[in-house]
């Protein structure tokens, strides 16, 4: 194992320990509130006043936990495609020296084989470039743009049944005009298609 994968698999044992640190906090977080409803319906109030403490410091901890634990899985996707790209250049060496010698002795089934493998071996680097380019622009946690997870948190919202903003609602009125686009498009095409039928 190369210090790159271990570095990987350090870094995926991390961000898993992180997420379950998380889980902890977010456990003890509700025990802290249980208690602090029950001190409250007790009416004691200094004592409901630390549980809220408590409470409030265990969603802390657990936001602070689960921040780090994206951060670190980015960096994990980082280094995944390192690993990956890093394979994807052995092969692509070692084609290159099978294309030399199959050119040396002008054997055109060798250096058809060869460039059956080089091709695949080219689609394996643009799926691995691809891939990078997606974990660089869109895996980093610090970098989610806030519409994405203002539109998240109303898709959610939405499904609990609980009210948001209105200007989040606002925010999803375009994609109900494109589907109605959409559907007049494929009407239009089924009137093309059945008049091609006929």
């Amino acid at each position: 194992m190369s210090g790159l994968e271990k570095a990987l698999f350090n870094l995926k044992f991390t961000a898993k320990q992180l997420n379950r640190q998380a889980a902890k906090a977010g456990k003890d977080e509700t025990a802290e509130k249980n208690k602090l409803k029950k001190a409250i319906q007790q009416n004691h109030g200094d004592i409901a006043k630390i549980y809220a403490q408590n409470a409030i410091r265990k969603q802390n901890e657990k936001l602070n936990l689960l921040r780090l634990a994206s951060r670190i899985d980015a960096v994990s996707s980082r280094v995944q495609t390192a690993v990956t790209m890093r394979q994807v250049t052995g092969s692509m060496a070692n084609v290159v020296r099978g294309m030399d010698s199959a050119m040396k002795a002008m054997d055109l089934e060798k250096i058809s084989n060869v460039m059956d493998k080089f091709e695949t071996q080219f689609e394996d680097l643009d799926v691995a470039t691809g891939y990078y380019e997606n974990a660089t622009s869109q895996a980093t946690a610090v970098g989610t743009p806030q519409d994405d997870v203002d539109k998240l948190m109303s898709q959610v919202a939405d499904e609990a049944g609980v009210e948001l903003q209105t200007e989040m609602r606002n925010a999803e009125a375009p994609v109900k005009v494109a589907a109605g686009a959409n559907e007049i498009e494929e009407e239009g095409l089924g009137e093309r298609l059945r008049a091609l039928r006929n």
